[in-house]
């Protein structure tokens, strides 16, 4: 049996599952099963049981549902209003003016959430009638809060670092840091975006309010006090070495508490809805995981994911010429699925050949989570996409056309992180060890 069959059976499967509309955990599942009874593997389900539990008992991946209870938290409180009043004194002035809000409103929300939809629907909520107002170009309000609110998936807490953490089995502290100068850079390169086509562009013509004292710009700024404590509490506790990522999430889930009760917004049905949204969240995203491991030993069983890394090392690939061939594999894949699904899906061949190639994997994570950042900006299963066309009212065609420049952005970045792979590598290289 060639490796070329059981791929293409695979595959077969597995979007035949997708299409019928079977869930992504549960078609991970299926293809699994039958890869165990093409390896004529004994006891499946006993596996299957086993795989799935250990995957799921795992302690760092505690991490994740609460993480995604305090952007749950935070979505209901008026975070979103208090950071636009204390954002846009600051950037008004700047070329492009109060666009940029939606760039540091999404960087800033997307260090206390880790989900991308989150980012956008609480920034988008907030800056799209402001922007509306003032006369902004509609394609540059929307081309930057689609692209700027998938760093919610790159800053620290990201729950796509969090879940490729635990199927590499590699720190998602590590990872978390990994991801801050990245994620920065890409925000500086969208607003660096934004500038020039303010120049650049005839129809840019806002209404530009009267500018504020320093006084005025400064007490405005106590807008941003809660938001900034939380960050420095959540992310400070984890660089110092007092907490790991774990401990950290639970810290933060007890600040955002803290923020909705002295604002007003924690009721017990918004404490509710919170849980439950959270609830659902993490359930979606462990049986996905869950699928993914026992797809993982499947492969394992059938010798798959070491043929085709012996396959990838007999062509002799440069470790450049392969990021190049994983760029176009994601790119591809995320027109299909969105990116915690891509990266469960693939880890299992993808993590051989990464480590045959001498591929730090840290840095390989944050390589992943800017491609799969794409997927969700991509046509046709782009969620980004759908979350704005709901929000906005326009065609998919038009939304598209005006995220493509955050597309291909990222993919500068891409090729920014390889020739200066420092960007990602130095400050987990040079953390504080947390105890556990």
């Amino acid at each position: 049996m060639t490796e070329l069959y059981v791929i293409a059976l695979f595959l077969i499967v597995l979007f035949l599952l997708l299409g019928t509309g079977v869930w992504v955990g549960l078609s991970l599942m299926g293809v699994a099963w039958v890869g165990m009874m093409l390896a004529d593997a004994n006891r499946i389900g006993d596996s299957m049981v086993q795989e799935i539990w250990r995957s799921s008992s795992s302690w760092t991946l505690t991490a994740l549902p609460m993480f995604i209870w305090m952007g749950e938290i935070l979505y209901r409180t008026r975070l979103s209003e208090d950071m636009f009043k204390g954002l846009s004194p600051w950037l008004a002035r700047l070329p492009g003016g109060l666009v940029h809000t939606n760039i540091v409103a999404c960087t800033v929300f997307a260090a206390v959430s880790g989900s991308s939809a989150a980012t956008l629907t609480t920034v988008g909520k907030m800056s799209i009638p402001e922007l509306r107002a003032r006369q902004y170009p509609e394609n540059m309000v929307i081309g930057t809060l689609a692209g700027a609110a998938t760093l919610g998936l790159m800053i620290p807490p990201s729950l796509a670092l969090i879940v490729y953490g635990v199927t590499v089995n590699e720190s998602i502290t590590k990872l978390f840091f990994a991801g801050v100068f990245p994620g920065l850079i890409l925000a500086g390169m969208f607003m660096a975006y934004v500038a020039i086509v303010s120049f650049a562009s005839k129809d840019w013509n806002p209404r530009v309010e009267t500018g504020m004292s320093l006084a005025e710009k400064l007490r405005n700024s106590r807008f941003l006090a809660p938001v900034f404590a939380l960050i420095s509490v959540v992310i400070g506790s984890m660089y110092l070495g007092y907490a790991t990522a774990t401990e950290a999430a639970a810290i933060g889930v007890i600040g955002a508490l803290t923020l909705a009760l002295f604002q007003g917004s924690l009721t017990p049905s918004s404490f509710r809805e919170s849980l439950m949204g959270a609830m659902r969240t993490s359930a979606m995203i462990a049986l996905i995981l869950a699928g993914a491991a026992f797809l993982k030993l499947s492969m394992g069983f059938t010798g798959l994911p070491r043929a085709l890394a012996d396959g990838i090392a007999a062509m002799e690939l440069s470790r450049f010429q392969l990021l190049m061939a994983l760029l176009v594999f994601y790119i591809v894949l995320g027109m299909f699925l969105d990116g915690i699904s891509s990266v469960v899906l693939t880890m299992a061949v993808v993590e051989p050949m990464v480590r045959e190639a001498g591929i730090d994997l840290i840095w390989f994570g944050i390589f992943v989570v800017v491609v799969v950042e794409m997927a969700q900006i991509t046509p046709p299963i782009g969620f980004n996409l759908f979350v704005l066309q709901g929000m906005t009212n326009h065609e998919m065609g038009y939304i598209t056309k005006a995220a493509l420049p955050m597309f291909l952005i990222m993919v500068l970045m891409v090729f920014v992180l390889i020739w200066f792979p420092d960007i990602a590598t130095w400050l987990p290289e040079n953390l504080r060890q947390t105890p556990g």
